[in-house]
C-alpha cells in the first residue's frame, strides 16, 4: 500500500509510506527554503513526481486554515485525539479509485511518535505531545486507543518562545506573534542562567504566562509591557536568570502532573516542538517515572505527515507501525556550478582529519539529507571541538548569536570518555554533562552538551571519518552544526554549497567521495 501525505502550514512536507516504509519525507524548509516555510505546488506536485506511481491513499494532515480566528479547518482539523474526527472516504485522483484520508494535527503527533517509537504495536505507551498550542498526556492503549490524560499547560511552545521576544528591543511592540526561532535561543541562553533566589517580579510574570489560555487569545508583546523585564535586554543577567528558572518551571508543571497522574510506569513518547529541547528530554530519563523515553528527529511539524499516514495505514491495514530512519530526505542536487578556486580531489580522511586538526572547517555533505531540524552528519558544517575560537568562527559563519552552542557530533563508543548521559543520542535530542576540559568548542558555558552519537550502522560516511580523527588527535569528536544560509534550511544543490563556501570563507567542501578543497 501507497499513502501519500501532505502537511499544511508552517513545517510543511510531503511524504510516503510505502508497504509500512518510510519511502521519503521532503520538507518545504529544505534545499535553501525558508525555515519553517508552508507546503507550496511546486512541493505537492515534486512528491507526486517521486512516488512512480498513484497512491491508493491521499492523507491530509489536519489543520486551521487561519490559526488567528480560529477557524476554516484543512481535512480533520487542528484539535482530537480519538478516531472520532477522522474523514475516510472514496476519492477519484488521476483516473483511478483511491482513498481520502484526514486526522487532526494532535493526532499526528501521537500517532506519529508511537509508529516510529522502537516499541512493538501493542505496548501500552503514554504520550506527551507539546508544541505551540497544544501542552497534553494521553494514554494509548493495546489496541492504540487514545485517551486524553490531561492539559497542564495551554501552549507551552509559544509561551516558552514568547519570553525572549518580551526581552528582545529588536522585537517591535505591535508583533503580532512570536518569532519561531526564539524557542531554541531561549534554550541556550537559559544556560547562562544563575541559580538565583527567586525574585517576586520572575514569579510574577512567570505565573501570568503559564496561566495564560494561548488558545483562546495569542500573546501579545504589547500586553505585556508593565513588567520590569519588558525590553530589558538580552544581555540582561536578570533575563538569564529567569530563562532559567521559566525552562525548570515549564517542565516542573508536566512533571508534577506526570507523578500524579501516570503512575504505571509506561515508556513515554515525546512529540510537539518542546520535543526539540533537550535538557526537558533528559529530565523526563531522569525522572524514573517512566520505562523509556522515545523521541523522534522529527518531534515537530516536520514529522506530522508522517504521523498521518501511520495513521491511515492502521485505519486500512491494521498495522501502527513503520520503518523508517533519520536519512530519508532527497539526495543532494549536482547541478551546474563554477568551481574555480577549488580542487577536486578524492576523499581522503585521513587528509582531512589532518586538516581538522589544524583548524579547517569544511561542509560535509552525503547521501539523503535529514528529516527534522537536526543536521545528522548528512548535511553539516565540521571542525575539531578543542578551541573557542572554533566555536566563535562556527556561530559567525552561521551568522548567528555568539551564546548559541554548537554541537558535537561522536563514536558512540566514545560517549563514556567524553561526557555524563542517559545513554545514546542518535538524533540529537538528550542534554549530556561535558566531563572533560578539552572539548571547548562544543561545551556550552553550563558544561552541557547536546550531542550525537554515531555507529557504523547508523552513518557508515561519518564514523569513519570519526574514526580517522580519534587516530589523528584520539579524540573520536567533532563539531556538528547545520549546513545551511542564515534563515533557510538544509544545502541540497551543488551552486548553492560553493556560494556558501565562498561566502563564508569555507576551507572545503566533501560531497559523496570528492573533496573540494581551496586552491
Amino acid at each position: 500500500m501507497k499513502i501519500f501525505a501532505y502537511k499544511p502550514g508552517h513545517d510543511g512536507h510531503v511524504a510516503l509510506l510505502e508497504d509500512a516504509r518510510l519511502a521519503f519525507s521532503i520538507e518545504a524548509e529544505k534545499d535553501s527554503g525558508p525555515r519553517y516555510g508552508p507546503i507550496t505546488p511546486e512541493l505537492m506536485l515534486h512528491g507526486l513526481s517521486l512516488a512512480d506511481n498513484v497512491p491508493d491513499v491521499l492523507a491530509v494532515s489536519g489543520w486551521l486554515r487561519s490559526f488567528r480566528p480560529m477557524a476554516d479547518p484543512i481535512g480533520a482539523g487542528y484539535f482530537g485525539e480519538t478516531e472520532a474526527g477522522i474523514i475516510d472516504r472514496p476519492h477519484r485522483f488521476q483516473g483511478r479509485d483511491v482513498r481520502y484520508f484526514s486526522s487532526s494535527h494532535e493526532r499526528s503527533h501521537i500517532v506519529g511518535s508511537y509508529a516510529m517509537s522502537p516499541f512493538p504495536q501493542g505496548q501500552p505507551c503514554y504520550a506527551l505531545v507539546w508544541e505551540g498550542v497544544i501542552g497534553s498526556f494521553y494514554r494509548i492503549d493495546e489496541k492504540l486507543g487514545v485517551r486524553r490524560l490531561g492539559t497542564p499547560m495551554s501552549g507551552p511552545g509559544h509561551k516558552y518562545g514568547f519570553l525572549y521576544g518580551l526581552v528582545d528591543p529588536k522585537l517591535p511592540v505591535e508583533a503580532r506573534k512570536s518569532r519561531r526561532e526564539d524557542a531554541g535561543k531561549l534554550m541556550a541562553i537559559a544556560g547562562y542562567g544563575h541559580d538565583t533566589p527567586e525574585t517576586p517580579e520572575e514569579r510574577a510574570l512567570m505565573e501570568r504566562l503559564i496561566a495564560w489560555d494561548a488558545v483562546a487569545a495569542p500573546l501579545r508583546k504589547a500586553d505585556f509591557t508593565d513588567t520590569p523585564f519588558f525590553d530589558i535586554g538580552l544581555d540582561s543577567q536578570a533575563f538569564r536568570n529567569l530563562a532559567r528558572r521559566f525552562q525548570d518551571a515549564v517542565f516542573e508543571r508536566f512533571a508534577a502532573f506526570a507523578r500524579r497522574e501516570m503512575t504505571e510506569g509506561l515508556p513515554l513518547l515525546v512529540s510537539g516542538g518542546c520535543g526539540l529541547n533537550c535538557d526537558w528530554n533528559s529530565a523526563w530519563i531522569g525522572s524514573g517515572l517512566f520505562a523509556d523515553v522515545f523521541v523522534q528527529p522529527c518531534t515537530n511539524d516536520s514529522g506530522s505527515a508522517i504521523g498521518t499516514a501511520a495513521d491511515a495505514q492502521y485505519r486500512y491495514t491494521g498495522n501502527a507501525k513503520i520503518a523508517w530512519d533519520a536519512y530519508a530526505g532527497e539526495d543532494f542536487v549536482h547541478d551546474e556550478a563554477d568551481l574555480s578556486g577549488f580542487e577536486a580531489v578524492a576523499r581522503d580522511d585521513g587528509e582531512l582529519a589532518a586538516r581538522l586538526k589544524a583548524g579547517a572547517v569544511f561542509a560535509w555533505v552525503q547521501g539523503r539529507y535529514e528529516i527534522g531540524p537536526r543536521a545528522l552528519g548528512n548535511r553539516s558544517l565540521i571542525a575539531a571541538p578543542f578551541s573557542a575560537e572554533i566555536h566563535t568562527r562556527l556561530n559567525a559563519i552561521k551568522q548567528r548569536e555568539g551564546f548559541r552552542p554548537i554541537a558535537p557530533i561522536l563514536l558512540e563508543e566514545e560517549l563514556d570518555r567524553y561526557f555524563g548521559h542517559h545513554g545514546p543520542s542518535p538524533h540529537m535530542l538528550f542534554f549530556q554533562t561535558v566531563t572533560t576540559d578539552a572539548l571547548k568548542a562544543v561545551t556550552h558555558v553550563d558544561g552541557s552538551a547536546r550531542a550525537q552519537t554515531v555507529t557504523q550502522a547508523q552513518n557508515p560516511q561519518i564514523h569513519a571519518l570519526l574514526s580517522a580523527f580519534k587516530d589523528a588527535t584520539g579524540y573520536g569528536v567533532l563539531c556538528n552544526t547545520s549546513l545551511n544560509f542564515s534563515g533557510k534550511g538544509f544545502i541540497n544543490r551543488m551552486s548553492d554549497l560553493v556560494r556558501y563556501a565562498r561566502d563564508t570563507g569555507l576551507d572545503g567542501f566533501v560531497v559523496g567521495d570528492v573533496f573540494y578543497r581551496k586552491a
